[in-house]
């Protein structure tokens, strides 16, 4: 530190981190990962949510994990909590994560055709 303004620069990223696990997100994103999902491919659907939300600077996100839903057929399953309501996706691939996040985190369009019922 050389300033003031360093001290209150890293104030500011210190904060920025820390909010999302104050519950100040505008999104919750949750990926099942039981041994099924892992096994159908959801940690290379998680990498890519963690790379694209990173790529976008998207911070009022957050990105976590659940055990098995009991829909072992539609892993990797991604669950969408935005504005009050959860939108269930089912046999993600790292692309299909990449254009949840382009159209229903950003755009605020549901993807019809991978939303499963849970």
């Amino acid at each position: 530190m050389k300033s003031l303004e360093d001290l209150r620069a890293l104030k500011k990223k210190a904060q920025e981190k820390t909010k999302l696990r104050e519950g100040q997100e505008r999104v919750k994103i949750i990926v099942t990962m039981g041994t099924c999902g892992i096994a159908s491919g959801a940690r290379d659907v998680v990498v890519a949510l963690m790379e694209e939300l990173k790529k976008r600077n998207i911070t009022d996100v957050t990105l976590t994990q659940t055990g098995c839903i009991g829909m072992c057929e539609k892993e990797p399953i991604v669950i969408v909590e935005k504005e009050g309501k959860k939108t269930a996706y089912g046999k993600i691939s790292p692309d299909k994560a990449v254009q949840i996040i382009n159209q229903h985190i950003v755009n605020n369009q549901v993807v019809g055709e991978w939303v499963i019922e849970p």
